[in-house]
């Protein structure tokens, strides 16, 4: 294996023999060169990747994929039927709840018997004890039996353990599903710093999380990789699908010509070196807005869709920059394909990583007043807000019709990266979104 690698999975195939009866599994003991007295299940199948040291993959898939028989197989826990797997370096591993804990044995005892396994030695957990104990913040339940925590203090614990045996390779799946949002906020700060050097292997149903912390991902259908390439594009090919399991396949968009060479997104002009140290003097964030792309990627039944969405100024015409602070309005044109007693429109800010950032949509305005639409009938929703402060980079605003409720709807179409837009300048450096500041005063009382 490459020196560069930390993880190569070949051909990954693990298979069940499931029997009817226990008379069925002796037959297959003793005649089974005859004939199969088994239904075979195939869990995984091929399933071939390559991680790169210091590199962090996501795993998404819905339940019963193979997502937890495939981290079981490259930790070493499960034996694979077919296929093989190679690793380099220390790999601590958090799979199912509870693993790895003798439940008779209290919290002090478990960290020892994890730590042993995780090949540390008696005088490195004694060196390290305090900072696990201070990590998983279980209190007195530390000298009590495992089997009286609760969950959420069984992951405090498992995760404590395995943030402090220097490990080269984190595997974890699913376990910040458990727990209070403080810890899980503890946990997602260490996996922030450990990637600096560490290589993550992460099992997640959150694609939020998927697409902050990892830089690619896979995804099983099936026991089968479905997509593998950046966790954006992956992680949205997979809510393309999640939608279409629940309301049926896409159809295909019905867009109006593409607008001229005239009207096509913008070159990005240079910005003159004053007006950026005016707008970092401004404690702002300048950024340049490019048109509505027809041809983005969409999914949905397109029983509506979107004609037009603009980024509009103050005097209601299209913004080419804007300037963080501005009073801004994104509106949304729709045409409905057919009747819609209820459409919803929505708008999604997102990173270049495809983290949400803010959005919004037209549900509760219009709850007790519904905008009913026949067939050919356009509508435009409009959203006036005043644009945070963002850090420098690339942006985009997904938009969408869907109709029903917040919680069950079905979803008429959906753009991905329907407008983009680049922040150039700003004074944020170091958070997601800033605010801009009425005023900023100190005083001595």
């Amino acid at each position: 294996m490459s020196s560069d690698l930390a993880i190569r999975a070949q051909g990954l195939t693990k298979s069940y023999h499931l029997y009817s009866t226990p008379r069925d599994r002796l037959k297959q003991l003793l005649f089974g060169r005859r004939r199969k007295y088994y239904d075979e299940f195939v869990a995984l199948s091929e399933v071939s990747f390559e991680v790169r040291r210091g590199e962090s993959m996501g795993i998404i898939g819905r339940n019963g994929s193979g997502k937890s028989t495939l981290l079981q197989i490259v930790c070493g826990t499960l034996a694979a039927t077919s296929g093989g797997v190679e690793k380099a370096g220390r790999i601590a591993a958090m799979l199912e709840l509870g693993a790895g804990f003798d439940p008779e044995f209290t919290g002090r005892e478990n960290v020892y018997l994890n730590g042993e396994l995780l090949g540390l030695s008696r005088r490195e957990i004694n060196a390290r004890y305090a900072k696990i104990c201070e990590f998983a913040d279980v209190g007195d339940f530390i000298d009590r039996p495992v089997k009286i925590y609760s969950s959420g203090m069984q992951v405090r614990l498992a995760f404590a353990v395995m943030a402090h045996v220097d490990a080269d390779v984190l595997v974890i799946d699913e376990a910040l599903a458990v727990g209070d949002a403080l810890f899980a906020q503890k946990c997602m700060r260490f996996l922030r710093t450990f990637k600096r050097n560490g290589t993550l292997l992460f099992v997640t149903h959150d694609t939020n999380a998927v697409m902050s912390l990892c830089e690619r991902a896979i995804w099983l259908d099936q026991g089968r990789v479905r997509a593998d390439g950046t966790s954006k594009s992956v992680c949205e090919a997979y809510l393309q699908f999640l939608f279409e399991a629940m309301q049926g396949e896409s159809q295909p968009p019905k867009r109006e010509p593409k607008p001229s060479a005239a009207t096509q997104p913008r070159a990005t002009p240079a910005i003159a070196p004053e007006a950026a140290r005016g707008f970092a003097e401004a404690k702002s964030s300048q950024m340049q807005v490019f048109e509505f792309d027809p041809e983005a990627a969409s999914f949905g039944l397109r029983g509506a869709r979107v004609v037009n969405a603009a980024l509009l100024g103050a005097d209601d015409k299209p913004l080419a920059y804007a300037e963080g602070g501005d009073a801004v309005t994104i509106a949304v044109v729709i045409e409905a394909s057919l009747d819609i007693a209820a459409p919803i429109v929505g708008f999604l800010v997102r990173d270049r990583l495809g983290q949400n950032l803010f959005g919004d949509n037209t549900f509760l305005a219009t709850r007790s007043a519904p905008v009913a639409l026949e067939a050919g009938d356009r509508a435009e929703a409009r959203f006036s807000f005043a644009l945070p402060l963002l850090p420098p980079g690339h942006y985009s605003i997904n938009v969408a019709i869907a109709e029903g409720t917040q919680e069950r709807h079905v979803q008429h179409e959906w753009i991905n990266d329907a407008l983009i837009f680049s922040v150039e300048t700003s004074s944020i450096r170091h958070s997601l979104i800033g605010i801009q500041m009425q005023s900023v005063a100190l005083r001595r009382v």
